[in-house]
């Protein structure tokens, strides 16, 4: 009976569904794997589990000893391993059952997701019951990561379908979610700790099994609130897919994406815009208490206001992307991004922090953006029929991106350091590099046009392949879809409140500790 209620054809929505129900239940997802990015909050409480008070120190403890000591606390670095796990594995199961969520639906991809990212957070408390890293590794990292692929792809393709005349602003809305999930998980798990913390614990084995418990039943909701639309459904007053040289309105099959040339320029234009985001995030705070001798609170200030710029641009440039395109957007992103990375060390050299501090916000958004546009880009070029599996295969241009961008940052930060080179000049080579990695993602994105017909499956081939997964089409069934006359109803509202809650209070929490940049 439950495998039957995960089948994809038991999800087709009937007359009279309200499309606008679909974004809360892909919220409710993405905000809860959202929280890897938050995950840096345990680290230090972990770092002592042993000592409480203090870390437990071994000397010359080895990584490979770190993994199985019960007597000594691991170290800060050791730990982190389980935050590059979580985008690993992100990207690879992203890639490899991306062809499986298609077939399936998004409804099981979602439960699945449920199981592997919570089971994994249960599997990490484990770990720190007993002590042993390699199972906080392996639940959290490994099983986790796997979770989070999933649960990030699972609602892409359903919200290209159900939102065609606005692909950015439904991907959009998905998207920043899973930005937002550490704003509102990482305050959450520090209040948990707190309150579990005892002289023999660092509270933190309770807090995971209390998110872990949080975070399924939010999973599971969003999960079996997906519907899919009947094959070629289209909302009231739209006929076909939007008119622009950009878009197409036919489908390219899963296997041959890849194999063209446009595949692999919008993988590098991901790869480059993530890889300079991604080198800025990771060392906005210390460049602000390193070049302007900005203290750690106003610092945390600054990380609470990027990552709002962070959320804020995914929806936005996303939605704009709607009125002008997704190429025109990654310009938009190449070109002020250019112009933002070069100017930055003049506003060091200047001790202008004001001018810094927006400069980096807008870069953050534009990262932010980046994610949020590019699965409308993927079906403004390969149609939407394979769109979910396309973007999880062009995700491992994230996980490049998450070595690429923080290697060369740190790597020219520490050699800046040996040569003797003044805190205020320190990045400026730094931010020259990263600018050049815009510019190689503006000539990819200047080199991205239309596919060929030869690589578009014929109608025939689609329908069949419709009807194989039980999508068949049914124009009346269609007609009776969308928002109706009188807006939205009670249950829409109902489901937009059960997540406009904790975002708004995430919003609150880091907006109070944003303020100390003003005080």
């Amino acid at each position: 009976m439950i495998p039957r209620l995960l089948d994809r054809e038991r999800i087709v929505a009937g007359p009279g569904f309200n499309r606008w129900l679909v974004p809360p239940a892909a919220l409710a997802i993405h905000l809860c794997i959202g929280m890897a990015y938050g995950f840096s909050v345990f680290w230090l409480p972990l770092s002592r589990a042993l000592g409480i008070t203090k870390p437990v120190i071994c000397p010359d403890l080895t990584l490979t000893a770190a993994l199985f000591t019960t007597v000594c606390d691991w170290r800060v670095s050791d730990l982190g391993w389980i935050y590059t796990l979580f985008f690993v594995f992100l990207g690879s199961s992203a890639a490899l059952w991306g062809g499986w969520l298609e077939r399936s639906g998004p409804r099981k991809a979602g439960v699945v997701a449920a199981i592997c990212w919570c089971g994994g957070i249960v599997i990490a408390a484990v770990g720190v019951i007993l002590h042993q890293l390699w199972i906080m590794w392996l639940g959290a990292g490994v099983l986790g990561g796997i979770g989070l692929g999933l649960g990030y792809i699972s609602p892409v393709s359903t919200l290209i379908k159900w939102f065609p005349d606005r692909r950015g602003m439904a991907t959009g809305m998905a998207i920043m979610g899973f930005g937002g999930g550490a704003m509102i998980g990482a305050p959450l798990a520090d209040r948990l700790m707190t309150h579990f913390r005892t002289p023999t614990s660092v509270g933190v084995w309770q807090t995971f099994l209390v998110l872990a418990g949080l975070y399924f039943a939010s999973m599971m909701a969003g999960a079996f609130a997906y519907r899919v639309p009947p094959a070629g459904w289209r909302p009231r007053g739209m006929t076909s897919a939007p008119g622009q040289a950009m878009v197409t309105a036919r489908s390219v099959h899963l296997r041959d994406a890849h194999k063209t040339k446009q595949f692999w320029l919008i993988w590098a234009v991901l790869c480059l815009n993530v890889s300079a985001g991604i080198g800025v995030i990771g060392m906005a705070s210390p460049m602000l208490q390193e070049i302007f001798g900005a203290s750690a609170a106003v610092a945390a200030g600054f990380t609470g206001l990027i990552s709002l710029f962070n959320i804020g641009g995914r929806f936005f440039w996303a939605s704009l992307s709607d009125r002008i395109g997704r190429k025109a957007t990654y310009y938009t992103f190449f070109i002020l991004g250019i112009a933002l990375y070069t100017l930055t060390p003049t506003a060091a050299r200047t001790g202008s922090q004001a001018a810094f501090v927006l400069a980096i916000c807008v870069i953050v958004s534009m990262y932010g953006g980046g994610f949020a546009t590019i699965p409308a880009y993927l079906a403004d070029i390969f149609g939407t029929q394979f769109v979910g599996a396309i973007h999880g295969r062009l995700l491992t241009a994230w996980s490049t991106a998450g070595i690429i961008g923080p290697v060369v940052v740190n790597y020219i930060r520490e050699y800046q350091r040996e040569i003797g080179v003044p805190w205020a000049r320190a990045y400026d080579v730094t931010m020259y590099i990263l600018a050049a990695m815009l510019v190689f993602g503006l000539i990819a994105n200047a080199l991205v046009k239309p596919l060929s017909d030869r690589w578009f499956m014929t109608d025939e081939d689609l329908a069949a392949l419709q009807a194989r997964s039980g999508r068949g089409s049914d124009a009346n069934q269609s007609k009776a879809l969308g928002i109706g006359p009188g807006g939205l109803d009670g249950r829409t509202a109902l489901a937009w409140t059960a997540v406009a809650v904790p975002i708004a209070w995430g919003v609150w929490v880091t907006l109070s500790q944003a303020l100390i940049l003003f005080s």
